[in-house]
């Protein structure tokens, strides 16, 4: 039927029930004045007489006041409020219409009062009876037996957007809360259990088929722990997103999602000053190496939603630049923003950049990192951490830029691999041209992200749906962990506070075991570990390190006004000079392929770290794992 005429049906309906109901009130009204008795025949002449009136009179009333443009399928408290009015008022109208038609003639003065509570009464009951019987149809044929573990104001939306469902998919039996005051109370009629500890007894007793976690203001580590006894039922599990992602009153059935790795790993959201990182990049030109890489697109994004003047992306990947640039085409369209397809390490065209764009800002992102890989490309990692955070650096100190960041990582704390040694080398070249200029030089150090390219999580992701062996280098080995947009968000809150010189570490929380992300990704998969996908341990390799450390003993950290950053205070080091000496050694060096002398450089300039030979690194095979990366 179409939509229009199936309206107006339904709205002509709900009308001539309300026209019914009018007559039945009238004369139950006087039967109620009379005590349920016989009435007396004057007055059942002065009810036949009146009752056109009152009809004609309530009819319009009800009309004007819009009791049909509702849907008594979602009757609620506005409905209810709008009949109460219009009830009100069609009664005093009455009154006032047989008044002056005849001067209320044997009308009792309680007839009006008795008919207004009756009328009330027969319009809000039917509604509101049609929408619980459509709420709670007790069809459970083909419906998934639900219990729902949070019973605050998201499992209520989801348990009454479950019994509206028209297909009846799911049906939930109840709710578990470990609030106390919530514990034995009933939510859209339905019981809330008890805690989430007796989930499964609860799932047992109350033949249930399926999990749904309503908790999405929950933190990382409470929703490890309902994981965890929700895997020890065996069922299915969903949840919901977290409280940002979510329209206020809008939770649905259809944003229930399955548990990801990042509701285990990830933590609380980040409050930022956006006032302040927006006064710092808005209307300026602002200049991000590695633009299309993991930290450097998310970079992107992020600085593009501070409405920056012009955006200068650089990258030396074709493929992700391509990327980054339909991204900015199709989502910020209302951001300038040009595209250079050039090498950090490449000295004429990051000198010709600099002096073309003369960017003020730059968000230093470019750089290889991923650990195994690097341990035989030592010259890779050297020309492009070390000489090309060199050059751009130096480029932005000579082309008046006013601030530089660069985004180092954890790995450069007492490195035990190339890559680490090279970025710790790359951190010192800022601290060391701090101050030489107008420009401010700051450092943000941080740990693992996840999802980046090359990380951890696609690689057990890819050897999951392969059937495993899920390759785990140690039992034992732990790293931090954030989620790319939260590193971002707190490297751009770095950028604006920095002075200048600064190492600021990010609070990472946690760490994480390895062991423990392979094992929760395999049973997210609906897969038991070392039962259906096997989990083998294959070694440390070169350069590994079982623990990873976010600053120095000897820094000294201090807070910022920030609470997610800290500052590590510079240690003492090489002179100026004589730093410069070894990087342009390090660069000589380079560019005869003296790989054995480059390792001597970075010896010398980071004395605690002991690199593996050259010749060992040649006899290593190729590393798939990116543990570190």
């Amino acid at each position: 039927m179409h939509p229009v005429i199936d309206r107006l049906r339904s709205r002509t309906a709900a009308f001539a029930h309300d026209l019914l109901t009018i007559p039945v009130a009238w004369f139950l009204a006087y039967w109620l004045r009379f005590n349920l008795d016989r009435i007396p025949p004057e007055f059942v002449a002065s009810w036949l007489e009146s009752l056109p009136w009152v009809i004609v009179v309530q009819g319009a009333v009800y009309w004007l006041f819009g009791l049909y443009r509702g849907v008594w399928r979602f009757a609620s408290l506005p409905d209810l409020v709008r009949i109460t009015k219009a009830v009100m008022a069609g009664t005093v109208l009455v009154v006032v219409t047989l008044f002056i038609v005849n001067r209320s003639e044997l009308l009792p003065r309680s007839v009006p009062v008795l008919y207004g509570g009756l009328q009330l009464l027969m319009l809000a009951a039917p509604r509101m009876l049609y929408r619980w019987l459509k709420d709670h149809r007790l069809d459970l044929s083909s419906g998934q037996r639900v219990l729902i573990v949070g019973a605050g104001r998201a499992g209520d939306l989801l348990a009454r957007d479950m019994l509206r469902g028209s297909q009846r998919v799911y049906f939930p039996v109840g709710f578990v809360d470990d609030k106390l005051r919530r514990q034995g109370s009933e939510v859209q009629g339905l019981p809330v259990f008890g805690s989430t500890k007796e989930i499964p007894e609860l799932v047992v007793a109350k033949e249930v088929d399926l999990l749904m976690l309503a908790v999405p203001g929950a933190t990382a580590r409470e929703v490890r722990r309902l994981v965890e006894v929700c895997e020890q039922t065996g069922l299915p599990f969903r949840i919901l997103p977290e409280l940002r992602s979510l329209m206020d009153g809008q939770v649905s059935i259809n944003q229930l999602r399955p548990v990801s790795i990042e509701d285990l790993l990830g933590r609380e959201p980040i409050q930022l000053d956006w006032e302040e990182i927006h006064a710092g990049l808005a209307g300026r030109d602002i200049l991000v190496t590695g633009a299309g890489g993991s930290i450097g697109s998310e970079l992107v994004r992020q600085i593009a939603g501070a409405k920056p003047a012009r955006l200068i992306l650089v990258d030396n990947c074709e493929l992700n630049l391509y990327r980054i640039e339909m991204e900015m085409i199709e989502c910020y369209p209302g951001v300038s923003f040009t595209r250079h397809l050039l090498d950090v390490s490449d000295a004429a065209a990051v000198e010709a950049l600099f002096r073309t764009r003369r960017p003020p800002i730059v968000f230093h992102a470019a750089a290889y990192k991923h650990v195994p890989l690097l341990q035989d490309q030592v010259r890779a990692a050297v020309k492009n951490n070390v000489l090309g955070t060199r050059l751009v650096a130096e480029a932005a100190a000579a082309y008046g830029c006013e601030r530089f960041l660069l985004i180092s990582t954890d790995k450069a704390v007492n490195p035990t691999n190339v890559m680490g040694a090279t970025k710790r080398v790359a951190e010192t070249i800022c601290q060391t041209l701090n101050g030489s200029s107008q420009c401010r030089f700051i450092t943000v150090r941080f740990g693992n992200v996840l999802g980046s390219a090359g990380s951890v999580v696609p690689l057990f992701k890819r050897q999951i749906e392969q059937g495993g062996p899920v390759t785990v280098t140690h039992a034992e080995i732990e790293r931090f962990f954030m989620t790319i947009p939260e590193a971002c968000q707190l490297i751009m809150q770095a950028a604006v506070i920095g002075d200048g010189g600064e190492i600021f570490v990010l609070d990472m929380g946690e760490p994480i075991k390895i062991r423990y992300l392979a094992e929760q990704m395999i049973r997210l998969s609906g897969q038991e570990p070392g039962d259906d996908v096997p989990i083998e341990y294959i070694g440390l390799r070169p350069g590994e390190k079982l623990y990873e450390e976010l600053f120095y003993a000897a820094e000294e950290l201090a807070p910022t006004r920030h609470p997610k950053i800290r500052v590590a205070r510079q240690m003492p080091g090489l002179s100026a000079e004589a730093f410069a000496r070894h990087l342009d050694c390090l660069r000589d060096s380079a560019d005869r392929l003296d790989e054995t002398q480059m390792l001597t450089t970075l010896r010398t300039l980071l004395p605690s770290w002991q690199a593996v030979p050259a010749a060992e690194l040649a006899e290593q095979p190729p590393a798939e794992i990116a543990l570190n990366a």
